[in-house]
């Protein structure tokens, strides 16, 4: 299965950049639609936009930090900051408990050799197990796959940077996605392209089980908004999706 379409994620209609790197118009169509995210990684860049946009959209928020002095959202009714490490699935499970979906942005800073998504992905899982929590959304990343790309990415340029400097996040996002087929569970991977801390551009491109053509970058903030759109959407259990610019 396969698509590709323009969207906002909102409206439908493009949109004017949003003065803040993270910001997004909430829909006023999906309050009935609201529940409990989790949020790991939640004091991160992508995290950050991830925690705003599930607030204006009216979510319930347990953000999961290691240190809460990072969070950088403002302090409110619902969101609920929970210190705890992520690779103990029993101090996760407080803020698992509940969640109508658990959403995993963490990844280690730089190149080196890590196996932090396969790790943070496995507590994940046990803990949303044990909670009975269903739906994860697991941010990873568009090298691991081929199916979509142009002929110099998939012979050239892409087997260039899984050779070299994409070896290790590769193998890491890899080994998370796994641990996420095997787990039984109703989950959704992203498979983003290079992230950019530049503001919502309000239209993106999204293709399922496969990479788009010329996919090169995302915002943030748009990656963000494709995320909380397709939450409730049925047709995307199971599948990876591509989001780009």
């Amino acid at each position: 299965m396969a698509r590709e379409q323009a969207s906002t994620g909102n409206t439908g209609k493009s949109q004017a950049p949003a003065q803040a790197p993270c910001s997004s118009r909430a829909d006023p169509h999906r309050k009935a639609d609201v529940m409990k995210l989790a949020i790991f990684g939640a004091s991160g860049a992508t995290g950050t936009c991830l925690v705003r946009q599930a607030l204006d959209a009216g979510h319930q928020v347990a953000a999961v930090v290691r240190d809460p002095a990072r969070m950088t959202v403002p302090a409110q009714a619902r969101l609920q900051v929970i210190t705890a490490d992520v690779m103990d699935p029993a101090a996760i499970s407080p803020a698992v408990a509940g969640a109508g979906a658990v959403i995993t942005a963490i990844g280690p800073p730089g190149t080196a050799r890590s196996t932090l998504r396969q790790d943070s992905t496995r507590s994940l899982i046990q803990a949303m197990r044990k909670t009975g929590a269903r739906r994860l959304l697991f941010v990873s990343g568009s090298v691991v796959a081929d199916q979509g790309e142009s002929p110099y990415l998939r012979y050239l340029l892409k087997p260039i940077a899984r050779r070299t400097f994409l070896r290790h996040a590769n193998a890491d996002f890899l080994a998370a996605e796994e641990e996420i087929h095997a787990s039984g569970l109703d989950w959704t991977i992203f498979r983003p392209p290079s992230l950019t801390s530049k503001p919502a551009r309000g239209t993106y491109r999204v293709a399922v089980d496969r990479n788009l053509p010329r996919c090169f970058r995302i915002t943030r903030a748009d990656l963000a908004a494709c995320m909380l759109t397709l939450l409730h959407d049925p047709t995307t259990v199971h599948r990876h999706i591509c989001a780009a610019n």
